[in-house]
């Protein structure tokens, strides 16, 4: 296997490519900052996709998120990501896709102390054909099309139940001046 397919992308605080790092070591108590990014998917009918992260993954497992998340390759543009990530972890094919948050970053640790560390633009995407799911258990525990208002009720009343970077996107959707934003009251 190509060793650049399991790397992730080291920036700086400005979002500068510093190098690149083994996805399967990156995620420990000192994670360094590093690409990523984080999808919304939403169906023709305005619900968005709400993904419960598998039990068996290394960071926030068995927590509520947005719909997909990953960590775009070297050499890999950040949109192409998106869409393959989609496709291996929900076998989801989505007709829009708009980054609408390209400075979004955060830190956040899970109970365990591993820490994310990440410049995490965020897209809104719809699918194609919602009934078409079918997620990778590996990757996904559970999943609901929710209605946006509801998950933002959801989120306010139970942060802990939901990913932190989901929860602090969140409120930046709802505030966003972008038309793929609209659902969630952009």
């Amino acid at each position: 296997m190509d060793r650049t397919l399991d790397e992730v992308v080291l920036v700086d605080q400005a979002g500068r490519r510093l190098g690149s790092h083994q996805r399967s070591t990156i995620h420990t108590a000192n994670t360094p900052l590093h690409l990523a990014f984080s999808c919304w998917i939403f169906d023709p009918a305005g619900r968005v996709l709400i993904t419960r992260r598998a039990l068996g993954k290394l960071a926030f497992p068995g927590v509520w998120s947005n719909s997909c998340c990953g960590h775009p390759r070297p050499d890999e543009d950040v949109g192409d990501a998106v869409r393959r990530r989609i496709d291996e972890e929900l076998d989801l094919t989505v007709t829009t896709l708009d980054c609408v948050l390209p400075d979004f970053s955060y830190s956040a640790a899970d109970t365990r102390g591993i820490v994310e560390n990440e410049l995490c633009p965020v897209y809104v995407a719809v699918a194609e054909d919602p009934t078409s799911l079918d997620p990778d258990p590996a990757e996904v525990a559970d999943w609901v099309w929710q209605q946006p208002e509801s998950l933002a009720t959801a989120v306010l009343a139970a942060p802990y139940a939901y990913s932190p970077w989901a929860v602090l996107q969140l409120p930046l959707l709802t505030r966003c001046d972008h038309p793929s934003t609209r659902p969630f009251g952009g």
